[in-house]
């Protein structure tokens, strides 16, 4: 493929992307639909990167695209974004912005990075929303109003670290599948990022231990069965 040829194949897997957006993160999304698009997103990654040689590979730019928060704090989404960093070959980090609040950094290929963010927007949509219809089960209900807090925090948790899962038995199936092929991709693309890390001087550190936090296990086990069950490799609708 040439050089004009890889850029208008880039150009139409972002538009691919930015139609599932409209149809997920814009209207709101149940983790069903959330895991759905994150198969259909997969799909066009990998698609998209064996359609291009090892060379051209090697010759795309790095790029980061920043996931900004509202909180200060930890929020479920900590418990997801390695997986989806996985998930799209990228390195992630996290940052504190200049109002303090959290941020997430994806660093890798321009089409990884862009459709990390995606799916960071989309899944946090998904918790929220099945957040919601959690708490109009009698099971919540029956929770004391003062304990009402703790149980909201513990079902997201439980459902991020579901979908946490989920994402990585996906990545796993997918680079089984890519190297059955004869070609493997997280290798190539490795590559690309690590020389990208050197040569702007960035160094991860070793995360600090997390800060214990207590948690409502009933609240914890009913995310956790949100996410567990649904089906691994659910329908994209109108894909």
């Amino acid at each position: 493929m040439s050089s004009s040829g890889a850029d208008a194949g880039l150009e139409r897997l972002k538009a691919r992307i930015e139609a599932l957006r409209s149809k997920t993160v814009t209207n709101g999304c149940t983790e069903s639909e959330a895991l759905a698009a994150a198969e259909k997103v997969a799909e066009l990654l990998d698609r998209h990167s064996l359609s291009l040689s090892d060379i051209q590979i090697r010759a795309t730019e790095c790029d980061r695209h920043e996931v900004p928060t509202s909180r200060k704090t930890k929020a479920p989404l900590d418990y997801t974004i390695a997986a989806i960093a996985d998930f799209c070959d990228c390195k992630v980090w996290r940052e504190t912005a200049e109002d303090g609040t959290r941020r997430y950094v994806f660093f890798g290929l321009r089409h990884d990075v862009d459709a990390a963010g995606y799916l960071a927007a989309m899944i946090s949509t998904a918790i929220a929303s099945e957040l919601v219809a959690y708490r109009l089960t009698r099971e919540y209900q029956d929770v004391p109003r003062r304990a009402r807090a703790t149980a909201s925090s513990s079902f997201s948790i439980g459902m991020a670290m579901s979908v946490s899962r989920k994402l990585r038995a996906m990545k796993q199936e997918r680079d089984r599948q890519t190297v059955a092929a004869g070609r493997d991709l997280v290798v190539v693309k490795s590559a690309v990022v690590d020389r990208e890390l050197d040569r702007l001087n960035l160094k991860f550190r070793q995360s600090q231990r997390p800060a214990r936090k207590y948690v409502s296990e009933d609240a914890f086990n009913a995310g956790r069965r949100a996410g567990d069950e649904l089906p691994l490799n659910p329908a994209v609708k109108g894909s």
